[in-house]
């Protein structure tokens, strides 16, 4: 994605809307077309890969509607449903989409949706700098906010739809609801490193490294091929021998 513009996905089974809305993303100038699907499923499969911002995505599709993927896809992609049918507004809104274009809709209609799109980029981005730059953040569990500092994670363990945090002197993790993934984008990549599909680490805490595995108090973490060489380029950066 170039600098300061959102990488988009349009989803639709039917072949002229994906047509219009291409049209709309490529003569808007803050929004890059990142792909074309014409099925959930294939969407599903493309955003495990790839990194999109903005999903505009039908509602009525075969094997997975859209409400259905909107449940599934992190935090961090941002819904705008496109359909012909007003009856699936509220439940849009609940699935917390950004915004609910009703076919047929405008340029000047999907242009304001867009532009709701640019702006919570933009607070999510400043919200993201904040926090490396007072290293803690506030997390929601159980109807509480707690303040977790940089200084006192040990590691982070993701479980689909949540995350636990494992903290110094505290026997029991937070458990919020948040993907792994929004973490790892506001956790400063100097002291945190993803080292498995289901881990973050805090590099600091690392007691021991054997056998392809990390020690953080007493428990063990695999570091997993897709990972490890960039592991092992910190470890050999901040080694003696």
């Amino acid at each position: 994605m170039e600098e300061d513009k959102l990488s988009c996905l349009i989803v639709d089974d039917e072949p002229m809307a994906l047509d219009l809305v291409e049209r709309y993303v490529l003569k808007t100038p803050f929004l890059q077309l990142a792909g074309k699907c014409n099925s959930a499923v294939e969407a599903l499969a493309y955003i495990e890969k790839e990194k999109v911002d903005v999903v505009f995505l039908d509602i009525q599709m075969p094997d997975l509607t859209g409400l259905e993927f909107a449940k599934v896809v992190p935090k961090s992609t941002r819904i705008i449903f496109t359909t012909a049918f007003n009856q699936y507004a509220i439940e849009g809104f609940k699935a917390e989409a950004l915004d609910y274009l009703l076919k047929p809709f405008n340029y000047a209609e999907f242009l304001l949706a867009a532009n709701k799109a640019k702006e919570w980029f933009a607070l999510w981005k400043k919200r993201k700098e904040n926090i490396k730059e007072n290293s803690f953040f506030y997390v929601k569990s159980e109807y509480k906010q707690l303040k977790i500092s940089f200084d006192e994670i040990l590691y982070i363990e993701g479980l689909k739809d949540y995350v636990k945090i494992w903290l110094k002197d505290n026997p029991k993790p937070i458990l919020t609801l948040m993907s792994l993934k929004s973490l790892e984008e506001v956790l400063p990549s100097d002291r945190f490193m993803r080292v498995h599909r289901s881990f973050i680490v805090s590099l600091p805490n690392v007691e021991v490294v054997e056998r392809g595995q990390i020690v953080i108090n007493k428990q063990r973490i695999t570091v997993s091929e897709q990972y490890k060489p960039q592991f092992l380029a910190y470890i050999n950066n901040n080694s003696l021998e």
